[in-house]
């Protein structure tokens, strides 16, 4: 009825046709193994009233609760997207431990006559496997870094090399950030566990005798913190840059950011906390251009003026070693399926 899994790979190509969180929505959407479906065995609410009960009635009462919720979640599932899977149908089902949630739905699907299994500690053994991966041991891939300053076309590229079978870590992607100061989105950004789960599915996946390309970044891509074992592998890892000139960049950033451009009003106020580092002339500068929509130029000031200085900084402070300089004059399409081009000549 249960089931060990003593590596994350294994839990990852655990070989069932679809695994099952039954957790609360509010649990579902912190975080959850890969590729799970959210069928709750109580939703928000309702787990809160069997916690209630629990606390200021007795365990018993709490029980024969649940038990009445959990039923009726289950038929409603059955009813609903359980209603059209046969006979063969193999479903892996887990709770936040491991204990009556998963059990209670796993029993009923079990009588039905699917091969139901149980994780044994839930969730909560499926996220120590990414602690230890991404906070205890080192990690077993090789990396290569891809490095540059603003506007070089860096994630781009690396999308390039990621659709040429290359193993890649878009941890922009990952994180929905763009990793600068403009780079948020409406969207936001996931959860830091749930970020966690995408960063170790991942590296679960590939095959450590092959180079990782990811793109060189700060410690935090937004509010998102790159855990410790990775971050340490970027810091240790050779590096290919890209340097392009500064025409080429901004021509690039003003097409890339065209979304943010769009929200002048915002962009205001992500530059206000950047007068106490730049001075208030070169903000003023900057918010000038931008009403003005000399968006090129307001792409040049900003690199000019900020980004370009905050990487020389950087660069001084953390010396790298540098596996190749690729110059290029162009950042369009064919400059970046050029910039793939070689790398993957290093790097393969």
């Amino acid at each position: 009825m249960t089931i060990t899994f003593s590596t994350l790979g294994a839990l990852l190509n655990h070989g069932f046709d679809t695994v099952i969180d039954v957790r609360s929505p509010a649990e579902f959407a912190e975080d959850h193994i890969p590729g799970a479906i959210s069928l709750p065995a109580m939703s928000n609410e309702e787990r809160a009233r069997v916690g209630t009960i629990y606390k200021h009635e007795s365990p018993f009462a709490a029980r024969k609760t649940g038990a009445a919720i959990v039923a009726r979640n289950v038929a409603t599932h059955l009813d609903g997207p359980l209603s059209d899977h046969d006979g063969g149908w193999r479903p892996l089902v887990y709770c936040w431990r491991g204990g009556q949630r998963s059990g209670s739905v796993a029993t009923i699907l079990s009588q039905i006559g699917w091969r139901t299994e149980t994780i044994t500690g839930g969730y909560r053994s499926y996220r120590r496997l990414v602690q230890t991966m991404l906070y205890e041991m080192p990690i077993q891939h090789r990396l290569v870094l891809i490095d540059g300053n603003t506007g070089s076309a860096k994630t781009d590229v690396l999308h390039r090399l990621a659709a040429r079978g290359l193993q890649v870590i878009d941890l922009e992607g990952m994180a929905a950030h763009r990793g600068s100061m403009l780079g948020g989105s409406e969207a936001g950004q996931p959860r830091q566990k749930a970020f966690e789960s995408a960063l170790a599915a991942a590296l679960a996946a590939f095959d450590p005798a092959h180079p990782v390309l990811v793109e060189a970044e700060s410690s935090k891509v937004g509010r998102i913190n790159i855990p410790p074992s990775l971050w340490s592998a970027m810091c240790a890892a050779p590096r290919i840059e890209i340097a392009a000139p500064i025409d080429a960049r901004t021509a690039y950033l003003t097409k890339a950011y065209a979304d943010v451009i769009a929200e002048p009003a915002r962009i205001e106020r992500l530059f206000q906390p950047l007068r106490a580092h730049r001075g208030h002339s070169t903000v003023d500068g900057w918010i000038s251009l931008l009403r003005a929509g000399n968006h090129e130029a307001l792409a040049r000031a900003l690199m000019t003026d900020h980004y370009d200085a905050a990487y020389a900084k950087s660069r001084a402070v953390h010396p790298h070693q540098i596996l190749a300089t690729l110059t290029t004059d162009r950042l369009d399409t064919d400059g970046q399926n050029a910039l793939a081009d070689a790398i993957m000549a290093i790097v393969a």
